[in-house]
């Protein structure tokens, strides 16, 4: 099945094409020139062409009912708020994985991810508390790793989807993304963050392209495809073979770094904003 949803071949064929136009056009120039806005004002952060340097706030102490807790964040009893980067998650996450301790390698993504966003007893904290008590949590995480490092990204994320009750996409390509980093899949591309954010970028695109080829008039199309959650394992690989593709297209345009990763556009089109119109 490529989409969810009793919606029939030719709903299906539109969205086929229009992912053929864009896989074809890639990003437009309204994006590409603001992503090079986004470059100008951030390159001595980014100047390895990474995002490492990417760092999240959050209050320790909200997170106090949480176990195991990573010795890369500050204690659930420290005062105030503490900071913590894409490369510093990614070294936890290697040196999790190493041990095969993956509760500890989401422990420390979801934190990243919520950031300030985790309150006391708030759909941060409380999720994740939810997510560490479900018994197939290990055999979970466990088989994701092993499937992304023998199969690739897609067949990862379709091992996950629907398997931990409260660990969506938005959270769980996160736990993939980190988890390529550390340990590169045999096949295909290193799987990246797919987020409600991330997919409105996408469905943007999606909805001009789909009306300047006439594929999708309406946009009725990109909303379905590029809904805010539940993407499906082919919409996942859509995604990546785009961002992928468009990573190389940034990579020869005058004011990108040469040479830099896919995920420092996934992070630049999660910061960055354009006008709809060209």
């Amino acid at each position: 099945m490529k989409e969810d949803g009793q919606d029939g071949r030719g709903r299906q064929e539109r969205a086929d094409a229009v992912d053929r136009e864009m896989a074809a056009r890639l990003l437009p120039g309204a994006v590409v020139r603001a992503l090079g806005r986004w470059w100008e004002t951030n390159a001595a952060a980014y100047a390895d062409g990474t995002p490492g340097a990417h760092t999240v706030r959050y209050t320790p102490g909200r997170w106090a009912q949480i176990t195991p807790w990573p010795k890369v964040l500050a204690p659930t009893s420290a005062d105030g708020d503490a900071a913590v980067s894409r490369a510093e998650v990614a070294a936890a996450v290697a040196d999790a994985l190493r041990r095969e301790a993956f509760r500890e390698a989401l422990v420390t993504i979801y934190v990243w991810g919520k950031g300030k966003r985790g309150t006391p007893g708030g759909s941060g904290p409380s999720t994740l508390h939810k997510i560490l008590a479900f018994d197939g949590l290990d055999t979970a995480l466990a088989g994701a790793v092993s499937v992304l490092r023998e199969h690739g990204a897609p067949q990862a994320y379709a091992a996950l989807k629907g398997q931990v009750p409260g660990l969506g996409p938005a959270f769980f390509t996160k736990y993939l993304h980190f988890t390529g980093l550390a340990l590169k899949p045999a096949h295909g591309m290193r799987p990246l963050i797919l987020d409600r954010v991330l997919a409105r970028r996408l469905r943007q695109m999606a909805a001009a392209v789909g009306r300047e080829s006439g594929h999708d008039t309406d946009g009725s199309i990109a909303a379905w495809v590029w809904s805010d959650s539940n993407w499906t394992p082919h919409r996942y690989q859509v995604y990546l073979s785009f961002m992928h593709a468009a990573a190389e297209q940034l990579a020869a345009h005058e004011g990108w770094p040469s040479g830099a990763a896919p995920d420092l556009l996934e992070c630049a089109l999660f910061h960055a904003d354009w006008e709809t119109s060209d």
